[in-house]
């Protein structure tokens, strides 16, 4: 299975071949599969901000109490999580400096 250089952003959900292409945060080497896998975790994370959207709209329903936050930060730190298993050295290390997985 060969893999390539990506690059990537959390913030705009894109996993970029071209280092030039746009901005970007971390590094991965991937397989055109585990690529797959990360944008379809990207992609749900999409959907769970779009109905967290929605939800921010009520107020009076607490952070601790909110199932479409919960989602949201389930998908953020599965990305994270699959940013670390593909990442460079460089990208673990930072992903380890952040603590935002176990």
């Amino acid at each position: 299975m060969e893999k390539t250089k990506y690059y990537v952003s959390v913030q705009a959900n894109s996993i970029l071949a071209d280092q030039g292409a746009a901005a970007y945060e971390l590094e991965i080497i991937a397989s055109d599969r585990e690529v797959e896998q990360l944008q379809e975790l990207f992609d749900s994370r999409s959907n769970a901000d779009d109905t967290s959207f929605f939800r921010a709209m009520e107020p009076t329903i607490q952070y601790h109490n909110d199932n479409e936050n919960d989602t949201y930060d389930y998908y953020l730190v599965e990305i994270y999580k699959k940013i670390y298993e593909l990442g460079t050295d460089e990208t673990k290390s930072h992903i380890e400096k952040m603590n935002v997985i176990n």
